[in-house]
C-alpha cells in the first residue's frame, strides 16, 4: 500500500511538473528591449532596474527575453514616455512623475508633498486604487504600467549657501520634480526639471544654484557634495517616492496571461527590494556626506509650514486644472482619511 501510495504522490507530481513545462512550452517567446530612466551606476535605483530585468528573465523561465539599456541608448530619457507609447521602445524604467508634460495627475502616482510615507503609498497604490487609476490614465496613451519600486524619504535639497529666511529663496534657479517644484515656484524659486545625469554639470558650472534630486545614498553617488555644503531635510516634498515599468501597450497585450504575472511577480519583488535596501543604507551615507565637510540642515517649523500652505494652493489649483488630477487627488485624499485613524494610534510619535 505505502508503494502504491508513494507510486501515487510521484505521479501527481510529476503531472503537475509536465503541466508547468507545457503552460511554459506554450508561451511565444517574447523579447522586450527596456531602457532605465536611472544609469546602473546610480545607487539603489541602478541596480533596482536591472534586478527588475533579471528577475522577468528568471521567473519566465526564458519565454521573456528583456534586455537592459542605460538611459540614453536607445531614446533620450525625456522621450521614453512617446517612444514607449508608439511602440518605437518597448518599455521604460522610470518614475510617473516624469510625464507631468502629459497630464499632471502623473505626480499623484509618484510622490506628492507631506506624504503619504512608504506603508501608506503603498496601502494606496494596491488597495485603494491607485495603481489601477494610474493604469487607467496611461492607457489614455497607449501604455501599461506597472508600480515597479517604491523608494523611502528624499532629502530636501543641495544649497550653495545657507537658507536663513524664506526671502532667501526668492530668485533661486534649482533643479526640483514633482508637484514640490510647483510649491517652490510659489515661494520665487525658478524650477527646471533634469535627468539625474544633468544635475551635477549644471550645479558646477552655475546654470541651477541648488538641487534635490533624492535621499543621502544616491545624492553621494552623482558627487553634489563637491559643489555644494549645505544639505536639507526632511524632504517634505517626497516622503516616499513610487517608479514604475511602462510597457508599450500592444505590446503588453502580446504576453500571455502567465507571462503578465510573470512581470508583475518581478516588480513585486522589486518594490520589496527598493524599501529594504533604501532604507538601510542611509545612516553610512550620512555619516559619509559629513565627512565630505557638507553640514547637515533641518528646516525650521516656520520653512515646513510656509511649504505646506502653498502646497494646499498648487492641490487646489491643479484640481481645477486637470480632471485626472482631481480623480486621483480625491482618491488619494479620501484614502488617506480614513488610513489616519491607523496612522495616529497605531505607530509611536
Amino acid at each position: 500500500m505505502r508503494t502504491i501510495v508513494k507510486l501515487g504522490a510521484i505521479a501527481v507530481a510529476a503531472a503537475i511538473g509536465l503541466g508547468t513545462a507545457s503552460a511554459v512550452a506554450q508561451d511565444k517567446k517574447v523579447r522586450i528591449q527596456m531602457q532605465s530612466n536611472f544609469a546602473s551606476t546610480l545607487a539603489l535605483l541602478g541596480p533596482n532596474a536591472k534586478y527588475t530585468v533579471d528577475q522577468i528573465n528568471k521567473l519566465s523561465g526564458g519565454s521573456i527575453e528583456m534586455k537592459f539599456f542605460e538611459p540614453g541608448s536607445l531614446v533620450p530619457p525625456g522621450q521614453a514616455f512617446d517612444a514607449v507609447a508608439s511602440g518605437a521602445l518597448d518599455a521604460a524604467w522610470a518614475t510617473p512623475g516624469f510625464w507631468t508634460g502629459k497630464d499632471i495627475a502623473f505626480a499623484v502616482y509618484s510622490t506628492v508633498p507631506f506624504g503619504p510615507g512608504i506603508p501608506e503609498y503603498l496601502a494606496w497604490m494596491k488597495e485603494g486604487g491607485g495603481e489601477k487609476g494610474m493604469q487607467a490614465l496611461y492607457a489614455k496613451f497607449g501604455i501599461h504600467s506597472i508600480m515597479c519600486h517604491l523608494i523611502p524619504p528624499e532629502a530636501s535639497g543641495w544649497f550653495r549657501k545657507e537658507i536663513k529666511t524664506l526671502d532667501d529663496m526668492k530668485g533661486l534657479k534649482m533643479r526640483f520634480f514633482g508637484l514640490g517644484a510647483n510649491v517652490m515656484q510659489k515661494l520665487g524659486v525658478s524650477t527646471q526639471l533634469l535627468q539625474a545625469g544633468e544635475i551635477f554639470q549644471a550645479l558646477q558650472l552655475g546654470t541651477i544654484d541648488a538641487t534635490e534630486f533624492s535621499m543621502p545614498v544616491m545624492d553621494l553617488s552623482l558627487g553634489f557634495h563637491q559643489v555644494a555644503k549645505f544639505y536639507y531635510f526632511p524632504g517634505w516634498h517626497q516622503q516616499a517616492t513610487v517608479g514604475d515599468l511602462i510597457i508599450n501597450k500592444a505590446k503588453w497585450d502580446s504576453l500571455s496571461a502567465t507571462q503578465k504575472a510573470q512581470v508583475e511577480a518581478a516588480c513585486d519583488q522589486t518594490v520589496l527590494k527598493g524599501i529594504s535596501i533604501g532604507e538601510s543604507v542611509q545612516g553610512p551615507a550620512l555619516k559619509d556626506i559629513e565627512g565630505k565637510g557638507v553640514k547637515l540642515m533641518t528646516w525650521s517649523p516656520e520653512f515646513l509650514a510656509a511649504f505646506e500652505k502653498e502646497w494646499k494652493v498648487v492641490a487646489a489649483e491643479q484640481s481645477e486644472k486637470s480632471p485626472e488630477f482631481k480623480k486621483a487627488w480625491d482618491s488619494l485624499s479620501k484614502f488617506r482619511t480614513e488610513y489616519s485613524a491607523w496612522r495616529d494610534r497605531g505607530y509611536l510619535k
